[in-house]
């Protein structure tokens, strides 16, 4: 799928409302490369923000942000919602066309991101803007399958969601050293799994933004109000007016920009 079809006002809202399980990378990210709680680091830059999810959460670690996006309509949305916090500073650019900051930065992370760009363009725009020594931190996480106590979540995810609407293709290739450019070092990579607990109004909204369902929509096939209909309909049954935990898998990996003599 392009994923130029995100360049549009309903997808940049409905990110903004996203599970901020960002969060949670970071606290990983704390653990995994053995930092203390209040470690700081002095300048980030967030490829692929988004609607600001990922930068709010850089943010937490960071003295001040940069996030950045190829679309419009993200960068308009962070802009109207962390414009009047002077730590954070947006603009739009692709990820592999980041621009050389004043000060060169500390950390990087890239949310979601690696599976769309030209990863050799994008290691080599890193390897410019980055400070030595500092840290690239590529990660993502998505739903899967499983939901807490619920096998018929399970079967209904296997058998009806993945046939109505089936995985867009993209790379999703796990990097080792050997992919990694001379001057970067793969320090470490985990994989890890988050909850977060969705009331049916809730889940459907965030199922409206998933590639799988978006790929229809912005293809014609379905829209938007069809696909809330079918998914609202066909999980009453497993919420049961109740709250449930969906299971999310993630992974990160730590590479290092190597410190010159």
């Amino acid at each position: 799928m392009d994923n130029r079809s995100f360049d549009s006002k309903r997808i940049a809202l409905g990110y903004a409302k996203r599970p901020w399980l960002h969060k949670s990378v970071i606290e990983q990210l704390l653990k995994d490369c053995n930092l203390g709680a209040a470690y700081k680091f002095k300048n980030g830059l967030d490829v692929g923000c988004g609607a600001g999810l990922s930068t709010k959460a850089l943010r937490l670690i960071c003295d001040k942000v940069t996030g950045t996006d190829i679309a419009d309509s993200m960068v308009e949305v962070c802009r109207d919602l962390y414009g009047k916090d002077l730590s954070y500073f947006f603009y739009v650019a692709k990820a592999e066309e980041t621009k050389m900051p004043d000060t060169k930065y500390d950390i990087v992370t890239a949310a979601g991101v690696i599976n769309w760009v030209d990863e050799k363009k994008f290691m080599a725009n890193m390897f410019d803007v980055m400070e030595d020594g500092g840290l690239l931190v590529i990660y993502d996480f998505g739903i899967t399958d499983r939901m807490a106590g619920s096998d018929a979540y399970t079967t209904w995810y296997r058998d009806e969601y993945l046939k109505r609407f089936p995985k867009p293709f993209r790379k999703e290739n796990k990097w080792t050293q050997a992919d990694l450019p001379d001057g970067f070092t793969m320090e470490k990579q985990t994989e890890y799994d988050m909850e977060y607990e969705f009331g049916l109004e809730s889940f459907v909204d965030f199922m409206l933004i998933q590639s799988n369902v978006n790929a229809k929509i912005e293809g014609g096939s379905t829209t938007a109000d069809e696909a809330r209909e079918w998914i609202e309909t066909s999980l009453a049954p497993i919420f049961e007016h109740s709250k449930k935990n969906l299971i999310f898998h993630g992974y990160s990996w730590y590479i290092r920009k190597v410190a010159t003599a």
